[in-house]
């Protein structure tokens, strides 16, 4: 009951910012500087307070950290390899790919976390994330480009590489590290900022995730719906293979599991428009995925106990 009274909740808020989108009450010019505010403050103050408040050897399971990195380039690989052996097209085999792994972190992934697990949780989250971000965007970076019909150049790919280090949620991850692992203190004025900063982050996220949603049908609608089963079932269902053939404890897995099993990231679609991918496939996957994970969360969150 804990499980469905958590996840419902959390998607009637991304169902009302689409309802609100529809409506009106969440113009399409609004939602550009809103997402900024979100992606560029309220997450990274979120994830820099939630791990730098926290105690970095009770918070990073570098067992679990390894595992959950180690799973996502070998669904990595095997994703590339069917893809491969299907003979599927040039112009849709790198969108196809992020979509099955690139996950929602930042918004969806770290909500759950937060709302099933609590702060502990949200902290543990928030660690793992900063390194998954790293290289599930370097994978979409490589993928996008090896499969890119415009330019290839040097100069391209650096500046992707650039906005990739240069992500504001991987640099709070990983100066809240720094904080926790030197037991830096924080005054009591500055908790209290960072706590009401905080506290607008996930909400206005996913208000903005569901105003940013699209019931755009693909012409390709099957491999949409693969890319969905490969993102919300197999890759967590390898994970959680992982975890359990490793003898790690569902208490320490699971805020890794939830980032596994969280939906396509909307910067996918970014990724595919920025690098000639197919965009229509992007917002379909990203649409359809994010409703879809509403009922695989509760699978996995119940299935890990």
């Amino acid at each position: 009951m804990h499980i469905i009274a958590t996840i419902i909740p959390i998607f009637v808020v991304i169902t009302i910012g689409w309802i609100a989108r529809q409506r009106g009450f969440i113009p399409k010019e609004f939602i550009g500087p809103a997402n900024r505010l979100v992606f560029y403050l309220a997450i990274p103050v979120l994830i820099f307070h939630a791990i730098s408040q926290g105690s970095l050897s009770r918070d990073l399971n570098s067992q679990v950290a390894l595992i959950t990195l180690a799973t996502l380039i070998l669904f990595f690989l095997l994703t590339w390899g069917g893809c491969r052996l299907v003979r599927m097209g040039n112009s849709q085999i790198g969108t196809f790919m992020q979509s099955a792994y690139h996950g929602n972190l930042g918004y969806i992934g770290l909500a759950v976390a937060y709302y099933f697990l609590g702060d502990s949780g949200l902290a543990s989250a928030s660690i793992i994330a900063g390194f998954l971000m790293i290289l599930q965007n370097f994978l979409s970076v490589f993928i996008l480009q090896y499969y890119s019909s415009g330019d290839k150049s040097g100069e391209k790919i650096f500046e992707m590489v650039r906005k990739i280090l240069s992500n504001p949620v991987v640099i709070s991850a990983l100066v809240g590290i720094l904080f926790s692992a030197l037991e830096i203190p924080l005054h009591p004025i500055v908790t209290s900022t960072l706590d009401i900063i905080s506290g607008m982050a996930l909400p206005l996220a996913l208000l903005l995730i569901g105003a940013s949603l699209s019931l755009l049908i693909s012409k390709n609608f099957f491999a949409v719906s693969v890319a969905g089963l490969l993102k919300l079932i197999l890759l967590p269902g390898l994970g959680l293979l992982f975890y359990r053939l490793c003898g790690v404890p569902s208490a320490d897995y699971l805020p890794a599991l939830i980032l596994l099993a969280s939906p396509t990231a909307t910067i996918a679609y970014v990724m595919a428009w920025e690098m000639n991918g197919d965009t229509d496939f992007a917002v379909a996957a990203i649409s359809t995925n994010t409703f879809a994970s509403a009922l695989t969360f509760v699978f996995w969150l119940y299935l890990a106990g």
